[in-house]
């Protein structure tokens, strides 16, 4: 995902985990954090890019606040990856039993 685009929509944002959240903000902050350091060396191309990252890394903070405070939900896990680990942790028993019965 490109941040300072419009696919960084709120919408979007609703559908990531906190930690996928907080992983985009220090991403949106090293961002911003290298762009001013262009533009202090006169070497940035695009100042409004500056702009975007900022109302981003804006975007971000508020919807983890919002979740902080129950006003948005935090997505539901998936059931289908819930499903695949327990079917990965009945395979790990059931070879630790054959293991087992073995010796």
């Amino acid at each position: 995902m490109a941040i300072g685009t419009k696919t960084l929509a709120p919408s979007e944002l609703d559908t990531f985990e906190d930690q996928r959240l907080v992983e985009e903000l220090r991403k949106a902050k090293e961002e911003l954090f290298n762009l001013r350091f262009q533009s202090a060396t006169g070497q940035l191309d695009s100042h409004g890019r500056i702009r975007a990252v900022k109302r981003d890394i804006a975007r971000l903070y508020t919807v983890i606040r919002e979740r902080e405070l129950g006003i948005r939900a935090t997505p539901a896990p998936l059931e289908v990856q819930a499903k695949a680990k327990k079917t990965k942790a009945k395979k790990a028993d059931a070879s630790e039993a054959v293991k087992e019965e073995a010796e």
